[in-house]
């Protein structure tokens, strides 16, 4: 996947937390204040979790699990939507997801070579759960970039047990950033790229944000250029936004995406906002 227009946030290279936040370091963008933890998680109920795989000298992959809520999310559907930016990719489940406006998995990040393997293993997951014994039609949702840069992307090293570790995994409070899950093997502005995640409260509502780093470009920070880098600014960027503020999909659909109000629902999926659900935000 490659850049997406909409919301944008810096990744730190870091493993774990072993280093600052941008915050932590006096380098703050915008004006809005950010929730308690400055993370897509200070959205209640909204839970994260990673499986970081890491062998030898060339394996470097990984798979993010990202649930709106800790239930049974086929039988507790969460109003979504998938926006994508400026171009193409290998995003599993969006077409349901568009017509419905909803959604009813756990939103997967990981490897573009690796999706068919980590839908299996979302498949696998929900269907098992109780009370989804009789379902025999389950729409998975799963996001990529490429990490084939750093990562022996051929090699398909995420498989259900990653996957299941990862959804099981997942929790509230801190997220961990940088060099873990899907963003294991991805690279930003030449620099090592990763996980990210943040958060800002406006109007008593709070809009949480989670990014899968993986492109080039000339990287500004307030405004500032802090690397130019000759090349390619071609890359990949998968975001996952949650909210609980009071909108949904369905807003101002209209008369399709062309129209007055198809181009006003367009503007809304830019901002990524919908109510306690995730937009699953894809570029080219």
């Amino acid at each position: 996947m490659r850049l997406v227009a909409g919301c944008f946030l810096l990744v730190m290279a870091a493993v774990g937390q072993d280093r600052p936040r941008a915050r932590e370091v006096g380098l703050v963008v915008g004006m809005l204040p950010p929730g308690p933890l400055n993370a897509i998680t200070d959205v209640p109920g909204v839970r994260v979790g990673h499986t970081t795989v890491i062998r030898g000298e060339t394996v470097r992959t990984g798979v993010t699990a990202i649930l709106p809520h800790g239930g049974n999310l086929f039988q507790e559907k969460v109003p979504g939507a998938v926006y994508v930016g400026n171009g193409f990719g290998k995003l599993m489940g969006s077409t349901q997801v568009n017509e419905l406006g909803e959604i009813e998995s756990p939103i997967l990040l990981t490897a573009t070579l690796n999706v068919p393997r980590v839908a299996d293993a979302a498949l696998d997951y929900l269907l098992g759960l109780p009370g989804n014994e009789r379902v025999r039609s389950v729409n998975v949702l799963v996001g990529e970039t490429n990490d084939g840069g750093l990562n022996d992307i051929r090699g398909r090293h995420v498989g259900k047990a990653e996957v299941l570790a990862a959804i099981n995994g997942a929790k509230s409070g801190a997220v961990e950033e940088g060099s873990v899950g899907a963003g294991t093997g991805t690279v930003a502005f030449g620099w090592k790229g990763g996980i990210g995640t943040a958060s800002r409260v406006a109007g008593g509502y709070t809009v949480g944000v989670l990014v899968q780093s993986n492109f080039g470009g000339e990287l500004r920070l307030g405004g500032r250029v802090v690397r130019r880098r000759e090349g390619s600014a071609d890359g990949s960027c998968m975001l996952v936004v949650a909210t609980d503020a009071p909108v949904d999909a369905r807003n101002d659909l209209g008369d399709g995406p062309d129209g007055q109000r198809g181009q006003q629902r367009k503007r809304r999926l830019r901002n990524c906002v919908f109510h306690r659900s995730v937009c699953c935000g894809a570029g080219g």
